[in-house]
This record gives C-alpha cells, sequence and structure tokens, in this order.
C-alpha cells in the first residue's frame, strides 16, 4: 500500500532456544514423534509431523516467530499449534511478518512519507488555497492542521500491522468477517489504480515536456484519434509506467529501498528550487506580501471543505498503512516515523506556494505548474535534473500510495492465484485500461473530483476498522482466526460477512452521495444539508459508521477476543 520474500519457512538461528528446528531431530526418518524439550522449566512437547513438514508449514510454527508490539524482539513459548490455516485464506504475502522481515527503521517510515509528499500534487496544494483568496500562512497552516488530524487515525491503523505483521486485508477480516473483508479492500484497490494510471501519466508528460523540442515536433508527435494521444507521449508513459514496474517488481524490500534512498535527493532537489527561486526573485518579498482576500465568515466557509479535501489527499493511505508498518521494527519506530507527516507536507507546500509566487517576479507570470517551470527555466544540467527530480517524485508517490494496497487487496481476493508481483502487475495493466490521458483531456475537474470524493466515502472504512480494533477488541486479535473458515472462527460471523460492519459502512456512505452527485454535475441542486455533510464528508462518513458499528456489534455481542492460549501468539510468562 509483500514483500520481495514473505515466508513463514523456519530457519536456522544462531540461538538454539529460538528455534524450532534445532529442537528436531536432524534425521526425520528416525522418528514421526519427536519428544524434545525447549527449557528445562517446560514439559516436553509432542512433534507430530516431520522433519520437512515443519521446515515448510507456516501454521505449525513456534510461538517464538512473533515478535512482541512493545519491544519488537521475539518471545519465546513453549506450546505448539496445530491449527491448519484454510489456504483461500492465505499465502506467503499475507502470512504476518517474521523478526527478520520487520527491518523498517523510523527512518525508513519518515522516508516513506518524504517520497509521499515530495510530488506535484502537493506542490500545487497550498498555492490552490492561496488562488481562493486564503493569505500565504492560512493556506500552509490549513495543509499542515488536516494532516495532523489524518495523523492521529495513520498511527492507529497502523498499530495493529506492526504488533501483529499483518496487512490491510487481514485487518479487515477482524471487523467485516474473512470474506466481507473483500468488500472495503476492493474499494481502497479501485481508487488506488485510476491514481496509478493518473500519476503514471503525469510522469510520463514530465518526461515528454522536457524532450528537445526538434524530437517533440517530430511526425511521432502528432495525434493519433484512435490512440487519442501521439505516439510519442504514449511511449513516453509506457517508459515511466514500465519503470515503476520494475521498481515494484522487486517486492516491499525494493519498494523501501527506494523509499529510503530517494528521500534525501528530493530533498536536495527541493532546497535547490526553493533557493533558485529566492535568489532570482530578490526574496520572497512578493509571497509574504499576498494577504487574505476573504471576510472572517468567507473564510471558515472555505476552511472546512479544504481542510476535508486536504485529509481527503492521504486518507487512502490511512486505510492501507498496515500494509507498511507491519515491517516496522517496533510500535515506537511506525510512530516517530510518521509524525514528520504534517512537517514534510508544510515545508513542502511552502516550497511549492514560495516558488509559484516568485516566477510572477522572475518571469512576469504565475506558472504553477513546476513542469512547465523548469522548462521555462531551460538548460541540458536542469533538465536532467528536473527529469531526476519530478521522476524521483512521481514514482516514490504512486508506488507507496497506489500500488501496495490494490495489489495487497488482489492477493487477499485470491491468495491461490495472487502474489504480490502478479496483484502489482494486473495493477499497473488497469492503470493503463483507465486510459488516463482521455480523462484527463476531457474533464480534468470530474476526475479529481471524483477521486477526491471516492476518496472521501472511505472514510466509513476507516471508522468502522479503528472502532473494533480499540472499542470492541481492546487491540486484541486472534491471528489464527484470521486465516481460518470454520464456523466457529471469531470473525467468520454470517457466513464470512459481519452484517454489523456492512450496515454501517452503507449508512455512513448514504449521506455523502447526494453532495457528491450534485459536486460532480449529476444533481443540479440538493439541500444544503447535503453540502455540508459532502463538505465534510471524511469526518462525518468516518464517526458516524464507527459509531453505529460500535453500537450494533456491542448490541450483537460481538466482543470477540483471542483464546487466552492463541499459539500464534507470544506466550506471557
Amino acid at each position: 500500500m509483500a514483500s520481495k520474500c514473505i515466508s513463514f519457512h523456519l530457519h536456522l538461528h544462531p540461538h538454539p532456544h529460538l528455534s524450532l528446528y534445532s529442537a528436531l531431530p536432524q534425521n526425520p526418518k528416525l522418528s514421526r514423534h519427536a519428544p524434545t524439550s525447549l527449557f528445562s522449566a517446560v514439559k516436553s512437547a509432542t512433534i507430530k509431523t516431520s522433519h520437512y513438514h515443519i521446515y515448510q508449514s507456516f501454521p505449525k510454527r513456534c510461538a517464538t516467530l512473533t515478535p512482541m508490539a512493545s519491544s519488537g524482539q521475539p518471545s519465546v513459548g513453549a506450546k505448539f499449534d496445530e491449527f491448519e490455516p484454510d489456504q483461500t485464506f492465505t499465502n506467503d504475502d499475507l502470512k504476518p511478518t517474521t523478526p527478520s522481515q520487520r527491518n523498517f527503521h523510523w527512518w525508513e517510515m519518515a522516508s516513506l512519507w518524504i517520497g509521499l509528499v515530495v510530488g506535484i500534487p502537493s506542490y500545487y496544494m497550498a498555492g490552490s488555497l492561496v488562488d481562493l483568496g486564503m493569505a500565504w500562512w492560512q493556506g500552509i497552516a490549513t495543509v499542515v492542521v488536516a494532516n495532523m488530524i489524518l495523523l492521529v487515525p495513520l498511527v492507529l491503523t497502523g498499530h495493529p500491522g506492526t504488533k501483529y505483521g499483518i496487512s490491510f486485508p487481514v485487518l479487515a477480516r477482524s471487523c467485516f468477517g474473512i470474506r466481507g473483508a473483500h468488500v472495503p479492500t476492493l474499494l481502497r484497490a479501485l481508487v488506488g489504480c485510476g491514481w496509478y494510471g493518473i500519476e503514471s501519466w503525469i510522469g510520463g508528460e514530465a518526461i515528454f515536456l522536457l524532450l528537445p523540442n526538434s524530437i517533440k515536433q517530430s511526425s511521432f508527435s502528432q495525434l493519433l484519434p484512435w490512440l487519442g494521444t501521439s505516439p510519442l507521449e504514449f511511449a513516453c508513459f509506457i517508459a515511466f509506467w514500465s519503470v515503476q514496474l520494475a521498481v515494484v517488481w522487486k517486492g516491499m524490500e525494493g519498494i523501501r529501498d527506494l523509499e529510503k534512498y530517494s528521500a534525501p535527493i528530493l530533498i536536495i532537489l527541493t532546497s535547490i528550487l526553493l533557493i533558485w527561486a529566492y535568489v532570482k526573485a530578490n526574496g520572497l518579498g512578493h509571497m509574504l506580501s499576498l494577504s487574505s482576500r476573504l471576510s472572517s465568515p468567507e473564510f471558515w466557509s472555505l476552511f472546512f471543505p479544504s481542510l476535508t479535501a486536504n485529509i481527503s489527499f492521504w486518507a487512502t493511505i490511512a486505510l492501507n498503512i498496515p500494509d507498511f508498518t507491519r515491517f516496522a521494527k517496533t510500535q515506537r519506530d511506525q510512530i516517530i516515523g510518521q509524525a514528520g507527516l504534517p512537517i514534510f507536507m508544510g515545508a513542502f507546500t511552502f516550497v511549492g506556494l514560495a516558488v509559484t509566487s516568485s516566477t510572477t517576479a522572475i518571469f512576469g507570470q504565475v506558472i504553477s505548474n513546476p513542469i512547465q517551470l523548469l522548462g521555462r527555466i531551460g538548460g541540458f544540467t536542469t533538465t536532467i535534473l528536473a527529469i531526476l527530480g519530478i521522476s524521483l517524485a512521481t514514482i516514490t508517490t504512486n508506488i507507496a500510495a497506489n500500488v501496495v494496497a490494490p495489489a495487497n487487496a488482489l492477493v487477499n481476493l485470491s491468495p491461490s492465484l495472487f502474489t504480490f508481483r502478479r496483484g502489482a502487475l494486473l495493477t499497473a495493466l488497469l492503470g493503463i485500461a483507465f486510459q488516463p490521458w482521455r480523462l484527463l483531456k476531457s474533464s480534468e475537474s470530474f476526475v479529481y473530483t471524483w477521486l477526491v470524493g471516492y476518496s472521501a466515502l472511505l472514510g466509513p472504512i476507516g471508522g468502522i476498522v479503528l472502532a473494533d480494533y480499540y472499542l470492541i477488541r481492546q487491540t486484541d486479535l486472534s491471528i489464527k482466526d484470521l486465516y481460518s473458515s470454520s464456523p466457529g472462527g471469531a470473525y467468520y460471523y454470517c457466513g464470512g460477512f459481519n452484517l454489523a460492519a456492512m450496515a454501517a459502512l452503507v449508512i455512513g456512505i448514504l449521506p455523502v452521495i447526494p453532495g457528491f452527485l450534485q459536486k460532480v454535475g449529476i444533481l443540479s441542486s440538493v439541500s444544503d444539508v447535503f453540502v455540508v455533510i459532502y463538505n465534510n464528508a471524511w469526518f462525518f462518513s468516518c464517526f458516524s459508521a464507527g459509531l453505529l458499528y460500535w453500537i450494533l456489534a456491542s448490541l450483537r455481542g460481538k466482543q470477540n477476543k483471542s483464546l487466552p492460549s492463541d499459539p500464534l501468539l507470544p506466550t506471557k510468562s
């Protein structure tokens, strides 16, 4: 939103007391029932399996392989699990991460957000608010406040990912049911596919615009009516699309390395752009002189819709953040790493606003598009740095925000058919199928309104997930039941669907729809109540759906908790 090699195979460990393998006979033919003692204080446990089966099987692992949430260190237990997960609900990409796979420090988590934030959409963020009449500091403050609010669900939703090592599709099973989880994950995946195609087209357009004029004026840049674009533009799009796919093909390890090493480069390039604007415009006086054109009532009527729009900007990531925090070493790492989001967003939107305002003094006109700005600056070195910077900014945002969640959703849909790689490939292909060049050229405002509005509709999913995890279950999940299709499982509910969650989801979405339809022009007018609800869609749908789910789940007694001796959780001594 799932790694290079996510596997629960047991490996030799230098500390024998942490290794189940070390407790087994080296020759599996000697005995199929090998009594062994892991500790002197613990009685012998009988392992009714062969050496090969122990080595290959996820469910028959020792409880030592799950790190404690607080420390990230393994906890050694004395019991073995005889639980066999339903193969239709698990594969290597869905299994909880092992201690060795949890290698994201706080800096890797922070780098993830730097890569997400530094991009063309964020560059526009505060500038668009200033265009609507806000003062420069009001625009930046709105962005920062929105991201401070969003930080709360990000950290809260990220907690189960780090504690249990599970992805968002698996977490969704606890509240929506083992089959009902397909509904929220596929809703999240669809908007991700749409954004993936659009971001990829933007990256391809950046390459095209920065090409020499001799190439852009060739016959290859002529429009093909049946394609809807020129062969050259389409080739740039496919080139950018392919580069992203090469990164994704390496799995979460490749994504982590990309974000980690791109972050300092993006910071340097952003700083260079700001310094250039400062020097060329003889300071930032023009930006600092921009005052608000709004009266107090007008400001507040604009502030709340703008706040909702800024929250919706990363609302999708707030849902599937466990896809990343499951690789964090500790809760401290995921919290500190994500705490920088408001700072990163505030700093980058300041750069975007400062540079855009400086273009008036430098070129005599406002140039809000960074690609066009870099083209105006010109020069071979500038072109190379521009291609590098824009490509890195777009790739780091697009892969983390729009590939991981759809890929994991497809894996959850059919673990036997999809792996993370296959899911990512299908996501990329669907991005092409959206034909983003047609969408953007026909009605850019409709596309962005639809996508942002769709993201706001995902608010009730977040409310339901948080209400279930914190209010109903008090952060206590049964890992084995998350992978079980047994009717007696904690998350089987009614045929695998939690009707309380489904009802809360529908009721949370319905009041938002009239305002959305009016926004995209399908309805000419709606009641002011629905306009207010839509302008505050994320807040309304998240809290209303979460509250309704908590009431329904409490009335139905669905406060299922894991068994005290859940074999797949650390054993408390």
